[in-house]
C-alpha cells in the first residue's frame, strides 16, 4: 500500500516541478506575489497633495499651514488666488485637500474668539478622504491645544478651562496603526489557498485529459490510495509556500509573529485539508484543465470578498453575512492575525478551528466520495 502511495507522490512531484517554469510559479511566484501586495496593499495614507489660501498671511496662519507641511502626511502643491482656481484644482484630481484661511484668522485668535478654517477634500475615494480629514482634525486639534496651553501660561494660571473629559487613547496588538500588519498575514493566506487549488483542482483533471485515467483504474491502487497520492504532494507544497511566505512577512516587512507557530502550523494543515477537498472536488466535476482554472478562479475571488480581507463582514447585507460562514478564509484570517498579532491561544480560537475541522470533513468527504464515482 504505502508503495503504491509513494509511487503516486513521486509521480505527482515530477509533474509538478520537471518543468522549471512550474517550479517558478509554484515557489517563486508567491513569494513575489506577497512583496507587491505588502507594499500595496495599504490603507496608510501619505504625501497627500494640498492646496493652501491663505487670506489672513499672519503668524498665526503661517504656523497652522506649517503644522500641516511638518506633518509629513501633507505636500503643498499649490497657492490657488481664489476660489475658481482652487475649484479647479479639485476638479483635475491636482490636489486632494484644499485649505483655506480666512481673513481674520489671527485677530479671531487674539481676540479669543473662536477662529475658522476651511477643508475642501476630494471625495472620490471616501476611505482615502475620511482618513485625510481624520489627520487635518488631529492637526488643528494640536493646534488648537498648544495656543490654550500659551494662553494659560501668559495669565499666570490664575484663569482655568472649565473641566471635561479627556480622551487617552493606546491601539493594543498593533501599536503604531500599521496596516501593513493587517494586511501582511492576510496576504498569507489568500496565497496559500489559491497555489494550493490551482494545484489540486487540475490532479484528476489531467488524468482525464491525458487518457491515462483508464490505465490508473485497472492496476492496483485503490481509490484511498489514489487520493493520498494526489493530495499529499501538494499539502507538501502548500505548507512549503505558507512557511517561506511567513518568513518573508516576517523578516522582510518586520510583521511581528507574537504566538505559537506550532498552533498556527496546525491550523495551516486543517485548512490546507479544506482547500485540498475543494480542489478535488473541482477536479472531479471538470472534464479539462481550462474548466478547472476557470472553476478555481470562480471560487476564489469571491472567498476573497466574503472573507473580509478587503471589507468588514459586519458592513455586508444580514444574508451575504450568513453566506460567508461558508468560507473556509474567513475562519484562517482570524487565526492568522490572532497568532501573529495577539499571540491568541486555542482558547480564544476554538471556534474558528472548529469550523475549520467540519469544513475538512464535510467537503474533503464528499470529494472522496466523488472520486470513489469517477474510478468506478
Amino acid at each position: 500500500m504505502f508503495e503504491r502511495v509513494w509511487r503516486m507522490m513521486v509521480k505527482e512531484f515530477l509533474q509538478a516541478l520537471r518543468n522549471p517554469r512550474m517550479a517558478g510559479v509554484i515557489f517563486i511566484a508567491p513569494m513575489i506575489q506577497l512583496i507587491v501586495f505588502g507594499y500595496v496593499a495599504t490603507t496608510d495614507v501619505r504625501n497627500v497633495t494640498l492646496a493652501v489660501r491663505d487670506l489672513d498671511n499672519t503668524p498665526d496662519s503661517r504656523e497652522l499651514v506649517d503644522r500641516f507641511a511638518r506633518s509629513g502626511h501633507f505636500t503643498i502643491v499649490a497657492r490657488p488666488a481664489d476660489d475658481t482656481a482652487a475649484r479647479r484644482l479639485l476638479d483635475r484630481g491636482d490636489v486632494q485637500l484644499v485649505l483655506a484661511v480666512n481673513a481674520g484668522f489671527g485677530g479671531d485668535l487674539r481676540g479669543g474668539r473662536t477662529a475658522r478654517v476651511q477643508l475642501l477634500v476630494d471625495g472620490t475615494d471616501s476611505n482615502t478622504a475620511a482618513i485625510v480629514l481624520g489627520y487635518a482634525a488631529r492637526i488643528t486639534g494640536d493646534y488648537s491645544g498648544s495656543l490654550l496651553a500659551e494662553r494659560l501660561a501668559r495669565v499666570g494660571g490664575a484663569w482655568r478651562p472649565p473641566q471635561g473629559v479627556e480622551l487617552r487613547t493606546r491601539a493594543w496588538f498593533n501599536e503604531n496603526l500599521e496596516s501593513r500588519n493587517y494586511f501582511v498575514p492576510g496576504v498569507i493566506a489568500t496565497i496559500t489557498l489559491l497555489v494550493t487549488l490551482l494545484l489540486t483542482s487540475m490532479a484528476v483533471v489531467r488524468e482525464k485529459e491525458l487518457g491515462t485515467m483508464e490505465q490508473i483504474m485497472v492496476t492496483p491502487i485503490t481509490p484511498a490510495e489514489f487520493i493520498a497520492g494526489k493530495t499529499l504532494p501538494f499539502a507538501i507544497i502548500g505548507v512549503a509556500d505558507a512557511v517561506m511566505i511567513m518568513l518573508v512577512g516576517t523578516l522582510w516587512f518586520g510583521v511581528p509573529l507574537r504566538g505559537s507557530v506550532l498552533l498556527l502550523l496546525g491550523c495551516l494543515l486543517i485548512y490546507l485539508v479544506v482547500a485540498l477537498g475543494i480542489g478535488l472536488l473541482i477536479s472531479t466535476v471538470c472534464e479539462t484543465q481550462q474548466q478547472a482554472m476557470m472553476s478555481t478562479f470562480f471560487f476564489f475571488f469571491p472567498a476573497i470578498l466574503l472573507s473580509g480581507f478587503m471589507f468588514p463582514i459586519a458592513n455586508m447585507p444580514e444574508p451575504v453575512q450568513w453566506l460567508t460562514c461558508l468560507d473556509p478564509l474567513r475562519y484562517f484570517l482570524v487565526i492568522i492575525r490572532g497568532v501573529f498579532l495577539k499571540a491568541a491561544g486555542i482558547g480564544a480560537l476554538w471556534p474558528q478551528v472548529a469550523a475549520l475541522a467540519v469544513m475538512a470533513v464535510v467537503v474533503f468527504g464528499l470529494a472522496v466520495s466523488r472520486v470513489r464515482k469517477t474510478m468506478a
